[in-house]
């Protein structure tokens, strides 16, 4: 019976990564156009900062609705918000870190090699970002066997929607 609930848990905690990575690469992917769209436009430094915060809020809310099943089901609160926007500064630095050092090497890359810099850093972001939220900002309870398997159902087509 153990082996069942333990079981349960694990695909409880997959399932939320996928659902994390759908959310969070849809926003990414959406970032990361808005980006290329703006280069040359505005220093990339200032455009990735207003980039993440917008970003940061988006999958905050998808991850408060979809990924983390708040058990309120409404929005996301300040407290909420405040908490996942700690880890902003962080991903910030690492992205833009991550660009500057790529500009630095090399004085003009190309916009595919600036995305694939760009992107590699927000999944490592992301992975860190996952771990933070989990732990610190969506803290789980012991699940029950009813909302393990709720939190393993996969993402039906208004979720995929939504994360994209």
């Amino acid at each position: 019976m153990k082996k069942t609930v333990g079981g349960e848990r694990a695909a409880a905690k997959t399932a939320a990564f996928g659902k994390f990575v759908v959310c969070g690469g849809g926003v990414g992917l959406l970032s990361s156009a808005v980006l290329v769209a703006a280069a040359g436009h505005a220093p990339f430094a200032l455009v990735n900062a207003v980039v993440t915060v917008v970003s940061t809020l988006l999958a905050t809310e998808l991850h408060h609705r979809i990924t983390f099943r708040s058990a309120d089901g409404g929005w996301a609160g300040w407290r909420v918000h405040s908490k996942s926007a700690l880890t902003l500064l962080g991903a910030y630095l690492f992205t833009t870190a991550a660009v500057l050092t790529l500009d630095h090497a090399h004085p003009h890359p190309g916009a595919l090699l600036a995305q694939a810099v760009y992107l590699g850093a927000s999944a490592l972001a992301g992975v860190a970002r996952f771990a933070t939220l989990r732990l610190l900002v969506f803290p789980t309870r012991k699940p029950t066997r009813e909302s393990a398997r709720e939190a393993a159902k996969p993402l039906d087509r208004d979720g995929v929607a939504a994360a994209a």
